[in-house]
C-alpha cells in the first residue's frame, strides 16, 4: 500500500519525508489554505525532495495553464483536483500535461456515488476519498465505500495511531493512504509523527 503525506510547506517537512521515504508528498496550491505554497516555494522544496518520492500538486478550480506550467517544469509529478472540476477538465489536463491525475470525491456528499461513477468512466487515474473538506482531519463513514473499480487514496482523519484499525474496517483495500493534519502539531508538520505514521504503515503492509 502506498503512502502520501500531504501539505508540505517547509524545508523541515522535506527533511522529515526524506528520512522515511513515503511514496508521495503533496504541495497545496489552493490560495487561502494554511498549507498553501506558491510556484517559487514549491520549486525550491521539490529541488530538495528525494528522487524516490513523487510530488502531487493539489489544486481547486485552477487555470489549466498554471497546472500545465508546474507539470512542464517538473515541480509536480501528479495532479490532484479538489474543486468542482468536471470530466472535460480532466480530459484537457490529461492531454496537455501528460501526467497522472487524482480526483478528490467528498464522501459526505449525497452525490458521492454519482461522482464516483462519473469519474470512473473518465481518464482519471486515481480517486481520492475524503470528507467534505480536505485537510480538515474529519473522518467519513467508511461503510459507504463500495463498488469502486479505480484505485483510490483513502484520506480523512488518518493518523499513525488509528490507520491500522481503520484499514481493517474499510470494505475495499485502498491503493494508498493520505495523511495531512494527522501528522501535524499546532498546524505544522511534525517530523516525529510523519516518521511514526510511515513506519506504522510499513508494519501494516508486513
Amino acid at each position: 500500500m502506498k503512502i502520501k503525506i500531504c501539505g508540505l510547506s517547509r524545508e523541515e517537512d522535506i527533511d522529515a519525508v526524506n528520512t522515511v521515504l513515503p511514496d508521495y508528498v503533496g504541495f497545496v496550491f489552493v490560495p487561502g489554505s494554511t498549507r498553501y505554497v506558491n510556484y517559487e516555494h514549491a520549486q525550491e522544496l521539490k529541488g530538495k525532495l528525494s528522487k524516490k518520492i513523487s510530488a502531487v500538486g493539489v489544486f481547486a478550480d485552477e487555470e489549466p495553464e498554471m497546472i500545465e506550467c508546474m507539470a512542464r517544469d517538473g515541480i509536480i509529478d501528479l495532479i490532484q483536483l479538489h474543486g468542482d472540476e468536471g470530466v472535460n477538465d480532466v480530459e484537457t489536463l490529461k492531454r496537455v500535461c501528460g501526467i497522472p491525475i487524482i480526483k478528490a470525491i467528498s464522501m459526505n456528499s449525497y452525490k458521492h456515488r454519482e461522482s464516483i461513477r462519473k469519474f470512473e468512466e473518465s481518464s482519471v487515474d486515481y480517486l481520492l476519498l475524503d470528507s467534505a473538506k480536505g485537510g480538515s482531519g474529519q473522518m467519513f463513514d467508511h461503510r459507504c465505500i463500495s463498488n469502486i473499480k479505480k484505485p483510490f487514496f483513502l484520506a480523512g482523519g488518518l493518523t499513525s495511531e488509528n490507520v491500522g484499525e481503520i484499514l481493517k474496517d474499510v470494505p475495499i483495500v485502498p491503493y494508498a493512504v493520505d495523511m495531512s493534519s494527522g501528522v501535524e502539531t499546532n498546524g505544522r508538520k511534525d517530523k516525529e509523527k510523519i516518521c511514526k505514521a510511515v513506519r506504522r504503515m510499513r508494519d501494516v503492509e508486513r
